[in-house]
């Protein structure tokens, strides 16, 4: 079973009904899963006016109605988990138990904000006369437009609704269409657990097209967006020219320090796990590993002995720990930035090609002697591409790892508390990961710094950019 594709606008689900369909298809097979119908003009302006005529309700509705509501879409999330996680698998392409995981993951994410959401506090302030009363209220900003990518169909979308409803907004969401059945069966769940109509919309159709007419809506007053710096860039230009609040979840290009003073092959087993989950199409995705001379030899041994174990297949087959890409137009990337690294000096050490004819399956790799200038040391590759270069001191590590425009995700491997510290304080990167991968919980902040974003996602800073702050000040 797929997920029945449709519209979801004002509490109603809409089908085709005459309106233009995109195939839907599996990236391991090529085979059609369904039609996905795009929404009109006038069903974008329905949307629209469903949510502001909502908000006129819901941004006064108790904090106990909004938290019920989201800790009855947790459960059903983890109810319906399963079937969800098949859906995700099958037009996004990862394993079915990465693709469970992701959903039942997300679980949280609903009660989490289910009781954070309780907690908006305002505060008074201390007068300077006696009959005056000073107030600062926190109040939901309005309807939300929402922009969600294809890698993690159901996580990304269910971090911008729980935090817009749990602030009382509304919103219109636009999920990614090649992988569309996550958003729709979050629709479902909101539906079956009793949100009102207009509260949450979703809407399907070409992206640039879709965007501008929901970002230059004047109903809209905060535009939320997971996706790649170049888009992020033009939509944050067009939320600057209406004058908008926006959150931006960008790309990166995670660098890795691995120090001589860690346990390598533990940092090894560790980071070649992480690397290639769901392919590398991650933003996350540890991306520029920088070692240290010493541990050098003896850590890449084990990472490219374990990247060579990883058995890559279809995601239903039990067996199967990575996927194909999402895409077939991402096999061209990958062969590219493997042929302009070898151009430059690289040696691979594994894979480096995509594997057969059917799918888009590219082998997980691991390139070594990258020189400075190569693409894949300056592009995010956002595949299953390590590219893996030796350093002398911590200070050219840093510098290295810093030498970029992104500043999203970072990793480092020490067992000094010394070393630590100097690469928590030295990093530039919203998320700094030491001997571990902590990020991307319901109650941490998740976001970047410099090109790879504007604001959080996640902890107490969630609900930030879906509330606005007011000042009352009052005479007696």
């Amino acid at each position: 079973m797929y997920e029945d594709l449709c519209l979801y606008i004002d509490g109603q689900f809409l089908q085709g009904e005459g309106r233009r369909e995109q195939d839907v298809t599996n990236p391991a097979t090529g085979e059609r899963l369904a039609g996905l119908p795009h929404a009109t003009p006038a069903d974008l302006d329905r949307a629209l006016a469903a949510a502001a005529r909502a908000f006129d309700s819901w941004k006064l509705s108790s904090p106990m109605e909004r938290s019920r509501i989201l800790r009855r879409v947790g459960d059903l999330t983890r109810e319906r988990a399963p079937a969800i996680a098949r859906g995700i698998t099958l037009d996004q392409g990862k394993p079915l138990a990465e693709a469970l995981g992701e959903v039942t993951r997300c679980a949280d994410h609903c009660d989490w904000h289910a009781e954070e959401c309780r907690r908006i506090y305002g505060r008074v302030i201390p007068p300077r006369l006696p009959n005056v009363r000073q107030l600062v209220l926190r109040e939901p900003i309005g309807v939300v437009a929402a922009f969600t990518p294809w890698n993690f169909p159901y996580n990304q979308a269910i971090r911008k609704i729980a935090a817009a409803i749990g602030a009382g907004c509304t919103i219109v969401i636009k999920g990614p269409e090649d992988t569309p059945s996550a958003v729709v069966a979050i629709a479902r769940m909101f539906h079956d657990a009793g949100l009102p109509p207009g509260v949450l919309n979703v809407v399907w159709g070409v992206p640039h097209e879709v965007s501008q007419h929901l970002i230059g809506s004047p109903l809209v007053r905060k535009v939320s967006f997971t996706g790649s710096v170049p888009v992020g860039k033009q939509l944050a230009a067009l939320a600057g020219a209406h004058m908008k609040r926006m959150t931006m979840e960008l790309g990166g290009h995670s660098p890795v320090i691995v120090c001589d003073d860690c346990d390598a092959e533990r940092a090894a087993d560790l980071l070649s796990a992480l690397k290639f989950t769901n392919a590398g199409q991650v933003c996350v995705s540890p991306t520029r590993f920088f070692v240290q001379q010493a541990v050098y030899d003896r850590f890449m041994a084990r990472f490219i002995a374990a990247t060579r174990q990883i058995k890559v297949g279809p995601g239903l087959e039990a067996d199967s720990k990575m996927g194909p890409l999402a895409h077939a137009r991402r096999l061209p990337v990958m062969e590219s930035l493997v042929a302009d690294a070898v151009a430059t000096g690289a040696t691979i050490e594994t894979g480096g090609e995509r594997i057969g004819s059917a799918g888009h399956f590219f082998a997980p790799t691991v390139l070594t002697g990258l020189a400075a200038g190569s693409q894949v040391m300056n592009a995010e590759p956002f595949g299953p591409i390590a590219a893996c270069v030796p350093f002398k001191d911590l200070d050219e590590a840093l510098a290295r790892a810093n030498s970029l425009p992104f500043g999203l995700s970072s990793y480092a491997f020490t067992g000094s508390t010394k070393n630590a510290l100097k690469i928590q304080n030295g990093l530039q990167a919203g998320l700094v990961n030491i001997n571990h991968f902590g990020q991307a919980l319901p109650e941490t902040p998740f976001g970047g710094i410099k090109d790879s974003g504007i604001g959080s996602e996640g902890g107490s800073e969630t609900f930030d950019g879906y509330l606005v702050t007011k000042f009352v000040t009052q005479m007696d």
